[in-house]
Parts: structure tokens; sequence; C-alpha cells
């Protein structure tokens, strides 16, 4: 396998991360870069640590993929991660690399050169393309934000320095997808008309609404939620349909953090799953003043911190096609509203939305909502 461990310029060199001490490294270097930037968010460590192990997180299993560090002598600047989804390309019929988790010092030239070092390792590999910032599947961080820094960070997004967008357009890189995010208020002249269309929709359709309280009551549904994803995310970008052991792994990484209360379950008269939405107060606040250390008191601030913001974040939603137009998605809103307003909150993040996702932009807009952010994927063809 090539590997890049000779690429060197001036007092620059990359070596790919081959030890428990090396990931370590990867793992803590962006906290480092990031010190003085108010707006970033650690990331959850002892995720961290489980999503780059290559025999814990089984998505290794059907991915290509190199670690690597740029270090200036003993001093690591910057790291990035390759991947090259062997599934997704198989299943579209590409030949696609990605790079993600790029971070770097404000130097062009270490963002060059560990850009080219993936380039090289993707075109050993036979790649045509190159794209990112982009893991594993769309269920990780995905894009890079150009608009909307002054914006409050929320969970499972990312934030990067204004500058690394250009550093990216200067190294031939342009735009593959955008993706947009709107803050849309929780009290809003809309909310009265959106009800009476729920409940239209559930008289007329034998529909079933779920409301959960505990973890318990929602803990059987976490996985017929991510089956019914596999067939209502099909044609979104850079997704690929979850093997069952995925579904598991995502239920116990993300149980014990949701709130009950903004996850919302329609059955259909047959009780089958009809449509859903997750969605969780926002806890990026308690991260950060966590330093995104759980223990010993981290749990502490991120529950706080759910306890006292007044934002809801939207993490995930779907409808089987079956039932599409039939008001699901006024049931879904309006429920979701009402808790809210029961639990104080008083505006909702979007999170990430194609550009192109021209109904669900349209939804937030009918709801007053106010495009706030834009992320990018960045594209570029490879060449010998």
């Amino acid at each position: 396998m090539l590997i890049l461990s000779k690429f060197l310029i001036m007092n620059l060199f990359i070596r790919e991360v081959k030890n428990k001490k090396d990931l370590k490294t990867f793992i803590y270097l962006p906290e480092k870069i990031h010190k003085d930037q108010p707006g970033w968010v650690h990331p959850l460590y002892g995720d961290d640590f489980h999503f780059f192990d290559r025999d814990k997180n089984k998505s290794f299993q059907s991915s290509e993929v190199v670690l690597l560090l740029a270090w200036e002598g003993s001093k690591a600047v910057g790291r990035i991660m390759g991947i090259i989804n062997t599934r997704y390309n198989e299943l579209r019929g590409e030949k696609n690399a990605r790079f993600c988790f790029l971070e770097c010092y404000n130097d062009f030239i270490i963002a060059q050169t560990l850009i080219q070092s993936v380039e090289a390792w993707a075109l050993s590999k036979e790649m045509t393309h190159l794209i990112g910032p982009l893991g594993f599947s769309d269920k990780e961080p995905q894009g890079m934000l150009t608009e909307g820094f002054e914006q409050e960070v929320v969970i499972a997004t990312n934030y990067n320095f204004p500058w690394l967008p250009d550093f990216l357009h200067v190294l031939g890189f342009s735009k593959e997808v955008e993706l947009v995010s709107y803050l849309l208020p929780v009290e809003n002249p809309s909310s009265a008309r959106m009800s009476a269309i729920a409940e239209r929709a559930l008289a007329g359709n034998n529909f079933q609404l779920l409301n959960f309280s505990s973890r318990k009551e929602l803990r059987p549904w976490v996985v017929p939620i991510f089956r019914l994803i596999n067939e209502a995310y099909v044609n979104i970008y850079g997704f690929v349909a979850l093997e069952e052991y995925e579904m598991q792994a995502y239920a116990r990484r993300y149980l014990p953090i949701l709130d009950p209360r903004f996850v919302k379950v329609v059955l259909d008269a047959e009780g089958k799953l009809a449509a859903f939405v997750v969605s969780m107060p926002e806890i990026s606040a308690g991260i950060r003043k966590a330093r995104g250390r759980i223990m010993p008191f981290g749990w502490y601030h991120i529950l706080k911190a759910g306890k006292k913001t007044t934002l809801l974040t939207l993490l995930l939603g779907g409808i089987a096609d079956r039932h599409r137009g039939k008001g699901l998605d006024a049931i879904l809103s309006a429920s979701l509203l009402n808790s809210a307003r029961q639990a104080g909150l008083t505006a909702i993040d979007s999170h990430l939305i194609l550009e192109t996702n021209r109904l669900m932009r349209a939804e937030c807009e009918r709801h007053h909502g106010v495009l706030h952010k834009r992320y990018r994927v960045f594209g570029k063809e490879l060449k010998e």
C-alpha cells in the first residue's frame, strides 16, 4: 500500500496513524487548534475513541481507511481521514474517495500537504474523484461551514475556521453539494393551521401517534426507525443503507442521550411504522463546558445544558413512501411543537437539509424559518 510517510515539505511531514499514541494525538489535536475559538464544540471523546477504533467500528469493514497526521518536527499541526466506501461505490457505480475530520492551523501549506496526501492515497487505489468533508455515511457530520459562523453550533455538525473553505478552493475543489440549516420559531402563526391538518390526518387515516415519557418505552422503536430510514433515505446524497448490526450500534450509542419527549412515532392502521421524527434539546454548551469528557463531572454539565437550553435540534425524520401526502408531516410537527412549548423551548434548528430538497425547505419557510447556516461538500477530479 502506498503511504505518505515520505511526503515532506520543508520541516513538514505526514505520517500514518499506526499506534494508540498517534491515535490519541489524532483525536485530541482539534482542541489544541481551536483553543481560542469560542464557537467550537469538543467531540464526546468516548465516542471518538470508539469511532476511530478499527476493531470496534464495523464501518471499517466495508471501507478502506487511512488516518494521517501532519508534523512539524515533534509537533502535530494537522490531521485528515481518507475513506473509500467500497459498498457505496459499488452500489452507485462510482470511484469516489472521501476526506473528513480535516483540521490544521492557519497555514495553507499544512492543508495542502494533508489534502495532497489523501489525493495520492486515493489515486493509488484507482479512485477518480475526491469529495468531502464526508464520513462513512451521511450519519456523521458532513460538509464544511461556509456561512453562519456566528450562529450556535449544534450537535452532529461541523464547525471550522472561515479560511478553510478558501484553502480548498485554491486547491482546486468546487461545490459538490450544498446543505442548509434553518432556525424556526416554536411559536408562529402557522401552528393552528398545522394542528387542524394533523387532527384531520389522524382521524381520516386511522393513524396512531406515539408519545414517549421514558427511554424504556422508546427502546423497541429505535431499530424500526432505522429500518424506515433505509427506505426513506435511499435517494439522499451520501446515504448507504444500514446493516442490522449498524442499527443496533446506533441504538446503543444514541438511546442514552435522547430525550423521549422529543421523539415522535406514527403508526398506520396495521400497526406498522409510518413516520417518525427524532430531535433533542441542544446540549452543545454542556459538551463545551465538559470539554468533551463525560467523567468525572462532564455528564452533569451536559445534563444541565439540556435542561437550560431554549433550542431544539432536529436530527432525523422520515415518512414511509406508501404514506406520503397524507398529512403525516403535520402530525409530527404539531406534536413536536407542542412538546417544545411545554418544555419552554423557543426555537428549532432544522439541522442539515440538502439545498435541492425543495419540499423540506418550503416546509421550513412556511413555518417562518430563517436560513442561518450553509455547509458545503467539496469535490475534485483526481489526476495522476
